[in-house]
């Protein structure tokens, strides 16, 4: 018997004067929407270098971890299939701002200003925003 599984991802919060960055997809699902920087772990990766690596190759900047926001596991969050993201929040250490790979532009977005999100990731920020803002 096969059974299915779920895939896992990785997602990242970068706070900088009260502004978050974010990345315009470039492919679906969500092309041109709005999304936290972040993707699929690769096996045999941990997590906690997934989301640097994912940062890295999205925005150009080089990051630490400060801490796990939580892990989001709706069996809906991702329309391509069940898939749960470990969120972290994380500093800027390095690097210069440019979009890369998966994203067509990275931008600082304010807090209060938000524009239309893909996936989950309102929901992320709200979460985010209420324990620390």
């Amino acid at each position: 018997m096969k059974y299915k599984t779920s895939k896992l991802t990785v997602d990242g919060i970068i706070l900088k004067d009260e502004k978050i960055l974010l990345i315009k997809r470039k492919n679906p699902p969500f092309k041109d929407k709005w999304a936290l920087p972040g993707g699929f772990i690769e096996y045999g990766e941990k997590t906690e270098d997934a989301v640097k690596r994912e940062i890295l190759e999205e925005t150009g900047l080089k990051t630490e971890i400060i801490d796990i926001l939580g892990v989001y596991s709706d069996p809906n969050r991702d329309p391509r299939g069940h898939t749960v993201t470990v969120v972290y929040m994380l500093n800027i250490c390095g690097g210069l701002l440019k979009s890369g790979d998966d994203a067509s532009e990275a931008v600082f977005f304010d807090v209060d200003s938000l524009p239309g999100l893909a996936f989950d990731h309102d929901k992320i920020i709200k979460d985010f925003l209420g324990r620390f803002k």
